[in-house]
């Protein structure tokens, strides 16, 4: 019955993240909002939700160690997975601002993270504030930036959208219902089936459900590359990243204090290396290739490896 109700967990986890997206990026787009800036903001917390819901019930049931090390799990994931999965669909071209703002950014807070885990081994309350005060900074700066840039080109698109309003509202309320029950089914049944196997949390949260809560920004940026909206994949998973750290850990420190065990440092670390890697790569030619995208995930398997025999 654990993985019954785990499946359960996933299937509205992915299924709610899927109508919320849907919802509101046509509410994004009434707006005449920049694909790239969807991306960034509306997709990439959605596609967070999973995270957020599971993250945070575990901080608030007392399963740190799940909420720590579902976020890595889920921007390696995100990084080297998402992106490489894209990258060998189709050549992955990547917008300037993301690789001057937006990746250096996600690099920054992935720092002050590995600063704040490394000085005491927890996420204090005051330090969980700071990080979602910083992501309220971001975004007011991202919104600010975006009203600046409305494209009018977008009113074709707009006259696409068939869905009113009402309706998109309607997708972004049930798909929040859909993401906070699945993601409570994910926590209690994985924390279980930890438990019956004598497998640490830390691994379970690294692996099954961070792969798991993943996997709308999988499908959505692999979606968005094939149909050619390459900005939204790449802003999905940049955008995604930055949401986990500091809205999702953020928020999660802020409810109660998250303990960070010793060997997620390295994860952190891990995290850095490979973040500054992709930009860099990416920056080269200002897009992901074929070859670049296949040595990534050829790393996450190396990883995955790592993670189970330590």
């Amino acid at each position: 019955m654990m993985y019954v109700l785990l499946l359960v967990g996933f299937l509205l986890l992915i299924k709610g993240a899927d109508y919320f997206v849907e919802g509101s990026s046509s509410i994004a787009k009434l707006l005449r909002v920049p694909t790239v800036v969807i991306g960034l903001t509306v997709v990439a917390l959605g596609t967070s939700m999973p995270e957020m819901a599971v993250s945070v019930t575990a901080a608030m049931t007392g399963n740190n160690d799940i909420a720590v090390s579902n976020v890595l799990g889920s921007n390696l994931f995100n990084l080297l997975v998402v992106v490489g999965a894209c990258g060998v669909v189709v050549a992955l071209p990547v917008d300037k601002t993301i690789l001057k703002r937006d990746f250096p950014f996600s690099i920054g807070v992935t720092l002050l993270l590995l600063g704040m885990c490394a000085f005491d081994l927890k996420v204090s309350r005051g330090e969980g504030m700071v990080l979602f005060g910083i992501l309220i900074g971001y975004l007011l700066y991202i919104i600010r930036s975006a009203l600046k840039h409305r494209e009018p080109e977008l009113e074709e698109a707009i006259r696409g959208i068939r869905r009113s309003p009402a309706v998109s509202s309607i997708f972004i309320v049930g798909g929040i219902g859909a993401i906070v029950i699945g993601g409570d089914l994910v926590v209690d049944n994985a924390c279980r089936i930890a438990e019956a196997f004598g497998l640490s949390q830390t691994l379970i949260g690294l692996t099954i459900v961070a792969m798991g809560t993943s996997l709308p920004e999988l499908v959505t940026s692999v979606v968005a590359a094939k149909k050619g909206e390459n900005d939204m994949a790449m802003g999905n998973v940049v955008g995604s990243n930055i949401f986990n750290i500091l809205s999702v850990l953020g928020l999660s420190a802020a409810i109660h204090p998250v303990k960070v065990s010793p060997v997620s440092l390295y994860d952190l670390a891990v995290l850095l290396a490979s973040s500054a890697a992709v930009w860099l790569a990416a920056g080269k030619r200002q897009s992901v290739g074929r070859g670049v995208s296949v040595g990534m995930l050829l790393a996450y398997g190396v990883y995955g490896v790592y993670i189970a025999v330590r």
